[in-house]
């Protein structure tokens, strides 16, 4: 493969095609179930779910044999099932998603989530990073090879819709599918991130996660503080103590040992690679307000701490009034959203458990407390590279990027790398993304680094290309 060759045509479909349709596509409140329940009536999933499959129908006429199918299951979020023949053996499972996270506040002047910017080479705007890019990354890097006349195994490439929903309804499609996909050998999944954008980025772990939400219920009806204080407890009071009970509030700790799991060796000494990397950027990277210290002792503890150790977040507050609206009562309950991160290698389902019994046994008080966490999602740990995968992404960033390729766990969760680790025990794992510094997918600001996806477009058609010849 002239790799050359390859980078000229990312250059040009992308400047040419994709950066215009995926500014589209950011234009489009195409927000997951879990942050939209009533999607289907609003009708943006299938405003995207049209636009992508016209793109790529009209590419997919380059590669004989072809097929495109949206498959709707009752009751669920659609799903783009694309098969491209091959000429060499084995499946390649390509993956990527097109619901987004919701809107979120503090975007700059003149930028929005629905507000494409084309700026500095990013295109800022909710969703074209998280992760609209994947399907057409990799229907270029098929078509670069097609362009060169170099065979590849067959492609099966799966486009969810309700991955920030924690992807619900993908187990069932992929049942569906299941005789379709056949076995897989290879996954590609673009719904990661990378360290920087100097060199091709490869996950090596995913955490796993617990959500739900802590209500804590003391009164039927907010009271007058001045009558109340003193005799009601606080319901925020016994949150707080409540979460005393599974973190340590001086270190962010997480104490229950259902949470923790031994951080294999490779792990260790791929975290100390990634600090000497990336230095201070393991950080700096990061929108610290004031003179907020980040935590962890140095940086390789820091990459540790964020992908291989359990982690509490409180996401979102509820019972509350804005401060104007605050007056003097005793409120009569709170609820919390907990954002529980866990290990790659952590049984999600006992952590879930252990974390439910813990929060409502024996409540302070006898108030009225409930955890409600559906269920949890595993994590993941990428099987050790096969020789001729490891030289082949080493040759793929060295001739997109210069650099060798760098190995990283990530902190948060694409559940259907666990799945799919499960369903194809033997399967060899490229996951990979565009999500680097300050690109702050789910925040304000988020923005896609076009001549990395370029980069990682062509990269994917390299390794393409060395699987069909293994």
């Amino acid at each position: 493969m002239d790799f050359s060759n390859v980078a000229s045509f990312m250059d040009g479909i992308w400047d040419g095609e994709i950066v215009s349709i995926l500014s589209d596509y950011i234009r489009i409140p195409n927000k997951s179930p879990a942050f939209d329940p009533d999607w289907e009536s609003h009708g943006y999933m299938d405003q995207v779910v049209e636009m992508f499959s016209a793109w790529a129908k009209d590419k997919l006429a380059q590669l004989p044999g072809a097929t495109l199918e949206v498959v709707r299951l009752k009751g669920r979020t659609p799903l783009i099932f694309i098969e491209i023949p091959g000429t060499a053996p084995g499946t390649v499972l390509m993956y990527g998603h097109l619901d987004k996270q919701p809107e979120m506040t503090g975007w700059a002047d003149g930028m929005g989530p629905w507000e494409p910017v084309l700026k500095d080479g990013k295109l800022y705007g909710r969703g074209g990073a998280d992760d609209g890019y994947a399907m057409f990354a990799a229907i270029s890097a098929l078509l670069a090879l097609k362009e060169q006349n170099i065979p590849h195994a067959r492609a099966v490439i799966v486009i969810e819709a309700c991955e920030e929903s924690g992807s619900p309804d993908l187990p069932f499609y992929i049942d569906h599918l299941s005789a379709r996909i056949g076995t897989v050998d290879l996954v590609v999944c673009l719904d990661s991130g990378c360290g920087n954008y100097d060199q091709l980025w490869l996950t090596t772990s995913l955490r796993g996660m617990v959500i739900g939400n802590l209500t804590v219920r003391v009164l039927t009806e907010g009271v007058h503080s001045g009558a109340a204080s003193g005799i009601v407890p606080s319901s925020f009071r016994i949150a707080r103590a409540l979460l005393d009970r599974i973190e340590n509030k001086a270190t962010g700790r997480l104490t229950l040992p259902e949470l923790f799991v031994a951080v294999p060796d490779d792990r260790v000494q791929q975290a100390k690679a990634t600090a000497e990397i990336l230095g201070d950027t393991v950080f700096t990277e990061l929108p610290f307000a004031g003179s907020t210290k980040p935590m962890g002792a140095d940086n390789a503890a820091r990459v540790l701490e964020k992908t291989w150790m359990s982690q509490l977040a409180v996401t979102a507050v509820a019972g509350y009034p804005l401060p104007e609206n605050g007056g003097n009562v005793l409120l009569p309950y709170s609820t919390l959203k907990l954002s529980l991160r866990l290990p790659p290698t952590c049984a999600a389902e006992p952590a879930r458990a252990a974390v439910k019994k813990t929060l409502e046994s024996d409540p302070p008080y006898n108030a009225e407390v409930r955890f409600d966490a559906p269920r949890g999602e595993n994590g993941w740990n990428a099987p050790t590279l096969a020789p001729w995968l490891e030289a082949s992404l080493n040759k793929a960033s060295n001739a997109a990027f210069g650099r060798p390729v760098a190995y990283q766990g990530e902190g948060g969760s694409i559940p259907f790398m666990a799945m799919l680790g499960e369903k194809f025990p033997g399967t060899q794992f490229v996951v990979t993304g565009v999500l680097g510094p300050h690109s702050n997918a789910h925040g304000p600001n988020e923005f896609l680094h076009i001549a990395t996806a370029k980069k990682v477009s062509a990269c994917i058609a390299q390794v393409l290309a060395d699987h069909a010849g293994r």
